[in-house]
């Protein structure tokens, strides 16, 4: 039985791939035969062509993996600084919140305390002992006194909540220097006493000269 017909056992795949060469117009020069100056030219302003068109790809292909490289680089700038401004943000936003609760409980206590304060100030004006009367004095007096003892108690436990209320250390005067004693000067000291104060700057340097001349006398030649 005849086999059957196939078109492609008479196709010659090696002329075709010639065919398709842009060498292949070139190359249509008889084989043996030399290649002739036009075609060298046409050959070498092909490959020209070709290398500025690989030149101009190459270039491209440069552009476009600098601009990865800096989407890359913008990309790992984000997830860094995301996550250390959600950190630093994070720990801002429980201090300040916590800062807030004290200094408003702070305030609150501050604000309860100058109420306190204003009452008992306002009792302590109050108090004129010019009206009283010699019926009334003694009871007067006692209320007086009452009044003064609960507004020291306020003031005291204000001090303790309140540093700012404290007084500031008293510091004991420094006698001035026209009540300093004045140091007596060399002038208004007697002869003994300069003497005296003589012998003090000078003893130091009276034994090294004894103690210089003695061994001076015991390493002198005559010397047994």
């Amino acid at each position: 039985m005849p086999s059957q017909f196939d078109e492609t056992d008479f196709v010659d795949g090696d002329f075709q791939a010639v065919q398709k060469s842009p060498f292949a117009a070139s190359s249509s020069a008889p084989a043996g035969r030399p290649p002739t100056r036009e075609e060298l030219d046409s050959r070498v302003t092909e490959t020209q062509q070709r290398l500025v068109e690989l030149k101009r790809a190459q270039e491209e292909l440069e552009r476009e993996r600098a601009a990865l490289e800096e989407a890359r680089r913008r990309r790992t700038e984000f997830h860094t600084g995301r996550e250390e401004m959600l950190q630093s943000l994070t720990r801002g936003v429980g201090l300040l919140e916590e800062a807030e609760f004290s200094a408003r409980r702070d305030a609150e206590q501050m604000a309860k305390t100058l109420g306190e304060l204003r009452e008992a100030l306002i009792k302590v004006q109050g108090l004129h002992d010019e009206t009283w009367t010699k019926e009334n004095y003694q009871l007067g007096l006692i209320r007086a006194l009452t009044v003064i003892d609960n507004s020291r108690m306020e003031w005291n436990a204000a001090r303790l909540k309140w540093s700012l209320l404290n007084d500031p250390p008293t510091v004991e005067d420094a006698p001035s220097a026209a009540e300093r004693p004045a140091s007596p000067s060399l002038e208004s000291l007697g002869f003994l006493q300069l003497c005296k104060l003589g012998v003090a700057f000078t003893w130091p340097l009276v034994l090294v000269a004894l103690a210089g001349l003695c061994l001076l006398i015991f390493f002198l030649p005559g010397h047994k």
